[in-house]
């Protein structure tokens, strides 16, 4: 069978390229695409899932209100997670502590993405900005003493997203979490 395609939404990230070179790593057949790409653009791609990056601000967001609504499996990772969440009717906030640090994450429901890395694990996050307000029709899957919704995921679509940065290699886990994601695309190829 082809390699799983992958396109990495760039939110202007500073991982950005790590998130694609981990997937590359993991023997996909990943790029990186501008979120300034139209829906069109992106489905002429037939990627079997997107993964949006974080970035510095919603406002550096390009088009990725109407990417993510592609009907695709999708990973938002911390500015991904946050569109995601504002997207979908819910709500985003300033966090009390900005900048990177480690996080002790509380897996409360371990779900398809989250297989395998609970009931507690270490990440890297920033919490300059993080969801407040759950979407309706998505499900808590992580949270911290921080942050309430450190991940979440649709009830039936495969869409999911994780405040934290799962590419980087202070995060424990994270490249589980990745493969995990994969393993979603291929369900749904």
């Amino acid at each position: 069978m082809d390699k799983l395609k992958l396109l990495v939404v760039n939110n202007y990230g500073q991982t950005c390229h790590l998130i694609h070179r981990s997937l590359r790593d993991l023997g996909m057949d990943a790029k990186l695409v501008p979120n300034t790409l139209t829906v069109e653009d992106v489905l002429k791609q037939q990627p079997d899932g997107l993964v949006f990056s974080g970035g510095p601000t919603m406002d550096r967001a390009g088009n990725g209100e109407a990417l993510i609504k592609i009907d695709k499996p999708i990973l938002g990772i911390c500015l991904g997670h946050q569109l995601m969440a504002k997207t979908f009717g819910g709500a985003i906030r300033t966090g009390q502590y900005g900048g990177f640090a480690r996080v002790d994450i509380e897996v409360v429901d371990e779900d398809d993405i989250l297989r395998g890395i609970g009931p507690k694990t270490v990440v890297w996050a920033s919490h300059q900005d993080e969801v407040a307000r759950m979407p309706p029709d998505f499900v808590q899957l992580a949270r911290s003493d921080i942050c309430e919704y450190e991940a979440m995921r649709h009830r039936t679509r495969p869409m999911y997203g994780v405040q934290w940065h799962p590419e980087v290699s202070h995060t424990e886990k994270g490249i589980q979490l990745l493969k995990n994601f994969l393993g979603v695309c291929e369900s749904y190829r």
